[in-house]
């Protein structure tokens, strides 16, 4: 029955309903245009081509991490006069047929449309991870059915986007993402790579797509989960991580599954260093220029602008994956280094750091736009393990205060996380020869 169902919406989609009649109030109009999955591949394109760092900052949209989901497809879906749809946190289903905001006026612009960012505003008030289940199917775990566009989300906690595949070993792992993080503001986007603990079916958490909404008896409403293309509950099984370190290893293995030679991935993975720290040389100029005489302190405007906190994330998970790579095979590490210094970096006029440099000290790398060139490319070190030893604690302070009681796991996991970090820090501090005490990591509170 879902097959006959499928290949009626892939044949003919207005054969499932019929086309309503629009209104002129209503948010956007779609005439007898559905979603198919050559249009799932325009919207995956539309992510891995529009979408940057600072998509939000531009169009001035507050977001968190749901928010920027529902955002995405919403906002594509009023590009594209395709139907979009959303379930609010007391049931009710609204979408590009509302007619809730027919009093202010429209605009053939998206960004400009007054009446669509209300919506857009009203999505931000109206759901979160909790109904993202209602509103998204799960999917087979593989290369041609995980891609950009794709949803991950943690039970009740946090989600993100896949913005990019990556099948040649250049990464740390073939999905990254791109999130948005509480609180509710104009902020960048951080690029990372895909992380989830192993996905609950009660839930309906893990990777997951947007149902897809149709007309029906006068009406809009969504197809059965069954009746999708990419529908498959196999993530959920027990024995979809066996043989695997965890659920995210799992995961990465079952998309690419290539083994691929250390020699040929240690220079894929120095090819995209390359490129992001190339990319970060104007970031941080430009921020110095702007921040260096103060006023980007942090959460102000200037400072989400200038930040390259999430850049520098990235930056640092895949120099932890270079390292592990030639630290487990030795004739890789010989030549390593060689590689490494024959690549410069023009931070500042007059002064260039190596990729050996910035590999040396990435862990120290500011993302704060007022600190010197020198802080910001890990060259004060001391200062940088302070600073980030201050960010731990209140990032483990963050995590006890929103999610101890909302998800006690995610909260566990999350704040021994924060507390290894600080760990490492306190060593490297010793180790450094840092003159003031070193911080001492609390105790871990989540027991």
């Amino acid at each position: 029955m879902f097959l006959v169902m499928f290949l009626l919406i892939l044949v003919c989609a207005p054969c499932f309903g019929q086309t309503l009649n629009e209104s002129p109030d209503q948010l956007w109009e779609v005439g007898d245009r559905r979603w198919t999955i050559e249009e799932e591949e325009h919207f995956g394109r539309w992510v891995e081509e529009n979408i940057t760092e600072d998509f939000f900052i531009r169009y001035k949209l507050p977001t968190d991490c749901a928010d920027a989901v529902y955002e995405f497809r919403w906002i594509y879906a009023r590009i594209a006069h395709l139907p979009a749809a959303a379930t609010t946190r007391d049931g009710r289903l609204v979408g590009h047929w509302s007619t809730d905001w027919k009093d202010l006026p429209t605009d053939p612009e998206w960004h400009q449309d007054k009446r669509f960012r209300a919506a857009l505003l009203y999505l931000n008030s109206n759901v979160w991870t909790g109904t993202l289940p209602s509103d998204t199917y799960p999917v087979r775990i593989s290369a041609e059915s995980v891609g950009p566009g794709t949803i991950f989300f943690l039970k009740e906690s946090h989600a993100g986007i896949i913005r990019q595949v990556s099948l040649d070993g250049s990464h740390a792992h073939p999905l990254q993402t791109w999130e948005s993080f509480l609180p509710v503001k104009v902020q960048k986007l951080s690029p990372r790579y895909f992380f989830s603990p192993r996905p609950e079916l009660r839930a309906r958490s893990g990777l997951v797509r947007f149902r897809w909404p149709v007309s029906e008896n006068g009406g809009w409403t969504y197809l059965p989960v069954e009746a999708y293309p990419f529908y498959s509950e196999e993530q959920y099984r027990s024995d979809f991580s066996q043989g695997y370190t965890d659920f995210v290893e799992a995961v990465a293995e079952k998309i690419d599954p290539v083994d691929y030679d250390p020699r040929y991935k240690t220079i894929k993975v120095m090819e995209t260093l390359t490129r992001l720290l190339k990319e970060r040389v104007p970031v941080v100029q430009s921020g110095y220029e702007h921040c260096r005489k103060g006023g980007c302190q942090e959460t102000t405007g200037p400072w989400e602008l200038h930040n390259t906190v999430g850049r520098d994330g990235m930056i640092v998970l895949l120099m932890d994956h270079l390292t592990r790579i030639i630290e487990s095979n030795p004739l890789i590490k010989r030549r390593a280094k060689g590689m490494m210094e024959a690549v410069p970096f023009e931070i500042s006029e007059g002064r260039s750091v190596t990729f050996y440099e910035v590999y040396q000290n990435y862990l120290w790398l500011s993302p704060h736009p007022q600190d010197s060139i020198e802080a910001r490319w890990g060259l004060r070190k001391c200062e940088m393990i302070l600073a980030q030893t201050r960010t731990a604690r209140n990032s483990a302070a963050f995590i006890e205060k929103t999610y101890r009681k909302r998800d006690p796991r995610y909260a566990d996991f999350a704040v021994r996380q924060q507390q290894q970090m600080l760990r490492r820090l306190s060593e490297e501090w010793t180790k450094s020869g840092c003159k003031e005490p070193a911080p001492a990591p609390r105790k871990n509170a989540a027991k």
